[in-house]
């Protein structure tokens, strides 16, 4: 593969079936439409297997994006040999209430801690944060959540992420424009939010806004707001040009999982990745079913994403060098922040 070709990375993140590549993950690895892998927990099995797995990744398709789901508390894909368990969000809203400087102290070290040590494995970008709020309703959503009060949100969502920045990984923003208020969990149903615009702009979108450049990343809620569109929000060209237009959102708009539940309305994955990227998404992603990878990448025709769209994921790839496991465990930043990070968890 070319240099050329190695950057022209397409609108699909998927996924690959176990702890080491075999010929069909290398093939779609390896297609063109290809932009991105999401790695999950039966992806790990030991730190020494899971960076020989992101090298036979990235050798397959330099460049990609190699991105997991690993926000702390019960989303948190790699658990064993020395990754640091990392604590709900919740617990940071609990610590805020308290404390609020050491609350903030203690988001940018989460942050810090979660990204170098997953730079260090080869994993280039965790879907987090968070920035539902916590209504004490939504089942999916709970103690992953920082609080109910999006300006606190706001506020330890900006030092996560600059947690984040230090050890040179990107952000990425969910659920857009708030997954908090509705029970239904959109992995097994789809969640209707009847609210106002006016509210949910007011509550639950406002961190988007506040947080403003300092997002690179946004993924939107497969929740209906019918007050607003009849469309999921990452269907919806009213949500995404909103988040475009009045928020100035530049960077990158990733579809949650089109396997979910939450996304067939837009119809098999093929539709729904066309409406998705139609409607303004930049990368679209399909999980935990190679069957549907090969039919999103045979469906779609190349003409749907566009040179900004590659460019804005590009952009998500770390550029910082990242250290080594080792190298990571005598980094005085990185030992003190770990110390945090695990009083804050077994508190």
């Amino acid at each position: 593969m070319t240099a050329a070709n190695a950057s022209a990375l397409g609108p699909v993140m998927l996924d690959v079936v176990g702890k080491t590549l075999d010929e069909e993950d290398i093939r779609r690895i390896r297609h063109p439409l290809t932009g991105g892998v999401i790695l999950f927990a039966r992806n790990f099995e030991s730190r020494a297997q899971l960076c020989a797995l992101t090298r036979a990744i990235h050798e397959a398709r330099p460049g990609v994006l190699i991105a997991v789901d690993h926000e702390g508390g019960r989303v948190q894909r790699f658990r064993a040999d020395g990754f640091t368990r990392l604590p709900p969000m919740r617990r940071l809203g609990e610590l805020w209430e308290r404390d609020v400087l050491e609350a903030m102290r203690a988001a940018t070290d989460v942050g810090f801690v979660l990204a170098a040590e997953l730079r260090a494995c080869g994993v280039d970008l965790s879907f987090t944060p968070v920035l539902d709020l916590d209504y004490g309703e939504s089942e999916v959503i709970g103690d992953r959540a920082f609080h109910r009060d999006p300006r606190v949100v706001a506020a330890l969502a900006k030092n996560l992420n600059h947690g984040l920045t230090l050890a040179g990984m990107a952000n990425c923003g969910k659920h857009f424009p708030g997954h908090g208020y509705v029970q239904a969990d959109s992995h097994v149903a789809i969640p209707v939010d009847k609210r106002e615009l006016d509210q949910i702009l007011t509550e639950d979108a406002a961190p988007y806004r506040w947080l403003g450049l300092g997002l690179a990343a946004v993924m939107p809620a497969h929740v209906i707001y019918p007050k607003v569109d009849r469309r999921p929000a990452g269907f919806s060209k009213k949500w995404l040009r909103m988040l475009r237009r009045d928020f100035g959102f530049e960077g990158v708009i990733f579809s949650d999982d089109l396997s979910m539940e939450g996304a067939r309305v837009a119809g098999n994955v093929v539709d729904g990745a066309r409406a998705a990227l139609k409607a303004g998404c930049d990368m679209v992603l399909v999980c935990n079913s190679p069957q549907r990878a090969d039919e999103l990448l045979a469906g779609l025709d190349g003409t749907e994403a566009d040179a900004v769209s590659v460019a804005r994921i590009a952009a998500l790839v770390p550029r910082m060098p990242a250290s080594d496991w080792d190298s990571l465990q005598r980094d005085a930043r990185y030992r003190a922040a770990k110390k945090t990070v695990r009083a804050l968890t077994d508190a």
